[in-house]
């Protein structure tokens, strides 16, 4: 007789997601950090790094301004140039440590509830593992289960480590 296991690694969203959200103030270190080391670098050109829209960027930008961590001058014409105050690279300090911080906590997190989940693999007496899916949070998975003496596979009746986005699902059928 076959059962199927689901359990899912739900770690608080909301402790990766402080402040604003993450992806807003990767932008915003994004642009200080793009602004820093090009002054005279225009909108287009940093929303074509950042991967969004030109407004999104002049967005950010104005509020960057009106909270006095850049400032603007006009350096030709119709040419800009922006600057960062010292206001502005404290914030930028402050952003990189945020998300370093972040990505250490999403780690670890991720490293103990996979090495749950490979406890609870190796008690229902399998010695290997299939990932599925791509990115960070698989490689984590890799890792974590040679540090166990899991080995991946790519059997399909191996029990599977699902991975979607931030979240790793256990799949297994326990053995009968």
């Amino acid at each position: 007789m076959f059962s199927v296991i689901i359990q899912s690694l739900n770690f608080e969203t909301t402790e990766i997601l402080t402040m604003e959200s993450p992806n807003e103030e990767l932008r915003e270190l994004t642009l200080l950090e793009n602004i820093e080391s090009d002054p005279d670098v225009n909108q287009s050109t940093l929303a074509a790094q950042l991967g969004v829209a030109v407004g999104t960027v002049n967005w950010h930008l104005k509020r960057l301004i009106a909270k006095g961590y850049v400032k603007v001058k006009r350096a030709e014409r119709k040419k800009l140039r922006y600057i960062i105050t010292p206001e502005g690279i404290a914030l930028r300090a402050r952003l990189a440590v945020d998300y370093v911080e972040r990505s250490f906590s999403l780690y670890r997190k991720t490293r103990q509830r996979v090495s749950e989940y490979l406890s609870q693999v190796k008690s229902a007496g399998y010695d290997c593992v299939r990932i599925a899916g791509k990115g960070d949070v698989a490689d984590i998975c890799r890792l974590t289960c040679l540090e166990h003496g899991i080995r991946v596979v790519n059997d399909k009746e191996a029990p599977v480590l699902q991975v979607d986005g931030f979240k790793v699902l256990l799949q297994m059928e326990e053995k009968s």
